[in-house]
């Protein structure tokens, strides 16, 4: 039986209980899990490419329900939610993709204005804002241009302030460095620790990229075969 939590006093910015999801009448991709993420940590999500990383983070986001047990976001069941609450509580959420995802027709600025003009809100209650966004991703002088005239670390740092937009509660990155150098690997990091440390916001990153994970030392769960344990420092489970 599905585990249904009621504690809506939950003060922890993600609960898994008990879930386990499959796609179609396949085995299960995710098996039974538990984690419980606290409203301002900062933690990696590592395991082998299928292994269920992006699986999870879905949950995480909404994008997908677990088919037994259940997710708390910000204390609350998202189990026993009207759509309207699932809304507002998507609003609370910054998601980093690893494909970027930008519109080529829209330049560095539009990119990241996006979510508030699709909201309805007008350029002059946000232009100030998105100009200050992508000074402090250091993209002050590219507002104007367009994806295919930014590098591959150039075009993560857009997605990354859009994403943060909307002044998240938790931000989830998925591979956010499996497309940039070392170097700039780092410095995208060293971007969500800011934040996490400056603002509270609660930070969830997926990678494979164990050295990072290693050299940055914040808690860190590894999945494998749709199991989720945590990872100690030097790699054990």
């Amino acid at each position: 039986m599905s585990r249904i939590r009621f504690d809506f006093e939950d003060n922890s910015a993600v609960r898994l209980d008990g879930v386990s999801l499959s796609y179609g009448k396949n085995e299960d991709i995710l098996r039974e899990v538990d984690l419980t993420l606290a409203q301002g940590s900062f933690s990696f999500l590592t395991g082998s490419s299928g292994a269920g990383k992006s699986t999870l983070l879905k949950l995480m986001y909404l994008a997908l329900a677990p088919g037994r047990g259940d997710v708390c976001l910000f204390g609350r069941s998202t189990r026993l939610l009207k759509r309207r609450d699932l809304v507002g509580i998507r609003r609370r959420i910054g998601v980093v993709f690893q494909e970027f995802r930008l519109l080529n027709h829209l330049n560095a600025f539009e990119n990241v204005a996006l979510p508030l003009r699709v909201a309805g809100q007008k350029l002059a209650s946000y232009q100030n804002e998105v100009e200050d966004l992508l000074r402090w991703v250091g993209l002050s002088e590219r507002i104007g241009a367009r994806p295919s005239e930014l590098s591959g670390g150039e075009q993560q740092r857009v997605a990354i302030a859009r994403a943060l937009i909307n002044k998240p509660d938790l931000l989830i990155a998925d591979e956010p460095t499996g497309n940039v150098d070392p170097e700039m690997s780092r410095k995208i990091l060293r971007l969500f620790m800011e934040l996490n440390k400056r603002f509270g916001t609660t930070v969830v990153i997926a990678t494979h990229d164990l050295g990072i994970v290693e050299e940055f030392n914040r808690p860190a769960y590894h999945i494998q075969q749709g199991r989720l344990r945590a990872r100690r420092k030097g790699g054990a489970t």
